[in-house]
This record gives structure tokens, sequence and C-alpha cells, in this order.
């Protein structure tokens, strides 16, 4: 006799198939804030971070050294002022574009430029 074919019984898989749609995951800001902070104010992060090792140079005897460091992390806030959407720029965003790009740059410039200009004893 022909009848239909015997199924072998079934084995229950480690990993089901998921149907459906995917369970919503909480964003970032309620999951960790305190990160979620860190990664929305980068450009700002970026500054603060390059101004503190001016600052630790400053400390360790090498003034020259670290007032161009702080004079180089002004000017990145300047262009990254300049080249990042208001959205993405952050707390770096105080007045309009020009004035923060000018402001910015050149406190940077003129911090190097002193710091270099001053001579060697």
């Amino acid at each position: 006799m022909t009848g239909p074919a015997a199924r072998p019984p079934q084995t229950p898989r480690a990993n089901p198939v998921r149907r459906g749609p995917r369970p919503q995951r909480p964003p970032l800001y309620l999951r960790r804030p305190l990160l979620a902070g860190f990664v929305r104010q980068w450009p700002l992060l970026v500054v603060i971070v390059t101004v503190g090792v001016g600052l630790l140079l400053t400390a360790a005897e090498q003034w020259r050294v670290g007032l161009v460091v702080m004079g180089l992390a002004l000017v990145l806030a300047g262009v990254l002022r300049l080249l990042l959407p208001v959205r993405r720029i952050g707390f770096l965003a105080v007045r309009s574009r020009p004035i923060d790009v000018a402001l910015t740059t050149g406190a940077g410039l003129a911090l190097a430029v002193i710091a270099l200009a001053i001579p060697y004893t």
C-alpha cells in the first residue's frame, strides 16, 4: 500500500526563528544616560581632553608645548564648529557660527603664536 510518508518526529531547535516584529529596545539615552550624553557631546569632549593634555604638559614643566597644545585645541574647536551641523556640535555652539569660529580659532592661534614667540632663556 502506498500511504502518506511517515514524518520523523520534530526536534526542538536551539535558536528558533522569530516571526513578527522584533521587540523594541529602549533608546540609548534611557538605557545609559551618562554614556549617551558623552556620545552626544563628543566634539566638546575631544576639545576638553586635548586641553587637559595641554594642562598636564604645563604642569610637567613643559609649559611651551602645553600652551601650544591648548591653542591647537581651540583651533580644533573652531574647525569642528565650522564643519559640523548644529545638531551634532552640541555645547560648542554658543553664539552664531561665524562668531564662534572667529573667536575660538583666533584665540587658539594667538595662544600658540604667543607661546612660541616667547624667547628661550
